[in-house]
């Protein structure tokens, strides 16, 4: 079995339909009502679809911002054992909308920017190629090879928008 079988991730116009009650949970304000919202969806045994995972995007031209990544600990808790262990192998669900998002927006940009502090999270940003930016906790991922003065324009724009 692989993920593929019983999760789709995929952007929705309307973020807070899906994602409002993760989103609180996690962070304690409203979901953004602007684009881009990649929501992860399970496929549960009746066929019916429920979030799962949600992240937001912001493109702010030639820079987008990663922020938002939640996962609904108490609905993986019901999945099966066999898809938690597909999950698992994948490297997780916020591993998913992440890279839903670099596949679909970094060729837009020079770099993708999202800030994070938490532990399970720090695990797998460096899987999609994250790396330091020497300002706590904002990390960047290029997607070009800019030059240091670029490399230090992007990421003041970036550090301009924390927290995201």
């Amino acid at each position: 079995m692989t993920i593929h079988d019983f999760i789709h991730v995929t952007e929705v116009d309307q973020g807070p339909p899906f994602a409002q009650d993760l989103f609180q949970r996690n962070y304690k304000v409203a979901a953004p009502e602007f684009p881009h919202h990649v929501v992860a969806f399970w496929k549960r045994d009746d066929g019916s679809f429920v979030p799962v995972s949600y992240v937001h995007f912001t493109d702010c031209g030639d820079i987008f911002l990663a922020g938002g990544a939640a996962t609904d600990g108490d609905l993986l808790r019901t999945m099966s054992e066999a898809q938690r262990t597909a999950l698992r192998e994948y490297g997780g669900l916020m591993l998913a909308t992440l890279r839903y998002g670099f596949e679909r927006w970094g060729p837009r940009c020079d770099a993708i920017f999202t800030c994070c502090g938490d532990a399970r999270a720090l695990q797998t940003t460096p899987k999609l190629g994250f790396g330091e930016t020497g300002i706590n906790y904002l990390l960047v991922h290029w997607t070009r090879e800019p030059g240091e003065r670029r490399r230090r324009e992007l990421t003041a724009k970036a550090r301009s928008f924390m927290p995201f």
